[in-house]
């Protein structure tokens, strides 16, 4: 067995084989420095000005897509996967240049494929969920979705390799792995020109349902963005009888782009008439009896 000699440096105990093994490490690693100091130059230039071109080539793409009015959702896929694909090839050839055998590379990634695999199966199914969307178009660029496993919606600004990239309302950017939208439910809210506004209201058991419908109506013809033709028919309706109201649905129709801004317009305006008619929305109320020590009852509400 081979003896260890204990010298002490800075007040610490360290192993001399150790450190002789340090030493020659240093030296090998600083001789191929120096040998290849040239080499690790061109490198970090094919680098610099290789990105550079790389940029150059996406913005060309870009603009030629545009100019042959390609899907926006097909093109921004392929430019991801050019970016990527070329910062590879970059990579690779500077280590060729280093003088790194590319078959031992080859047989070291051989050798991991396994653990490699296992490692990056996310970005795989990643990758492969974005090409799904861009085959069956379940949306496409510009789109409004709301995914329904987090309930994130937005509009989509982006199909990358790896993410989907939405544009949410309140100015978000919320970003969502392409597997995740090709393995799960969604709404693509915008496909159609036109949008359903579901409204709900409920008033008093006293108030006359005949007198509140013929209001609505009215209320309804004066909005100016709701859709008044034969494939858009507005219904107003009893929907149920509930504890304490009754449940009135109002269904109508508004353009896509123009939804938020009927729905919102046409709420504030019920409520104007409503309190201009007198007509009162019913709420929880909670009255409670006390009795007095003598005897005599009060309700306070």
């Amino acid at each position: 067995m081979a003896k260890y000699f204990i010298v002490k440096i800075g007040g610490r105990n360290v192993k001399q084989k150790t450190i002789e093994k340090t030493l020659k490490y240093a030296d090998k690693l600083l001789d191929w420095i120096v040998q290849k100091v040239g080499d690790l130059a061109l490198c970090v230039f094919i680098i610099v000005v290789g990105f550079k071109i790389v940029a150059f080539i996406k913005k060309m793409l870009k603009k030629g897509f545009q100019r042959h009015n390609m899907d926006p959702s097909v093109a921004s896929f392929l430019v991801s996967f050019v970016d990527i694909g070329l910062k590879t090839i970059l990579l690779i050839w500077c280590i060729g240049i280093l003088g790194v055998e590319m078959s031992s590379v080859i047989a070291i990634l051989g050798s991991a494929s396994i653990a490699i695999g296992l490692a990056v199966q996310g970005s795989l199914s990643n990758i492969a969920g974005g090409v799904l969307i861009l085959l069956l178009k379940p949306f496409q660029v510009g789109d409004y979705i709301i995914e329904d496993n987090k309930k994130n919606e937005g509009t989509v600004v982006a199909i990358d390799i790896f993410y989907t990239r939405l544009h949410t309302v309140d100015n978000k950017t919320v970003v969502i792995p392409n597997g995740i939208l090709a393995n799960s439910s969604l709404t693509n809210v915008t496909r159609q020109d036109k949008r359903r506004i579901d409204i709900f209201l409920g008033i008093s058991y006293d108030e006359s349902i005949v007198k509140v419908k013929a209001l609505l109506a009215k209320i309804i013809e004066r909005e100016e963005n709701i859709l008044q033709d034969e494939e858009s028919e507005v219904v107003i309706f009893v929907n149920d009888f509930e504890e304490s109201t009754v449940s009135i649905g109002i269904r109508a129709w508004a353009p896509m782009d123009l939804y938020w801004k009927t729905r919102w317009s046409l709420l504030e305006h019920i409520k104007e008439e409503f309190d201009r008619e007198n007509i009162s929305f019913p709420y929880n109320q909670l009255d409670v009896h006390v009795v007095s020590d003598n005897g005599k009852k009060e309700i306070v509400s």
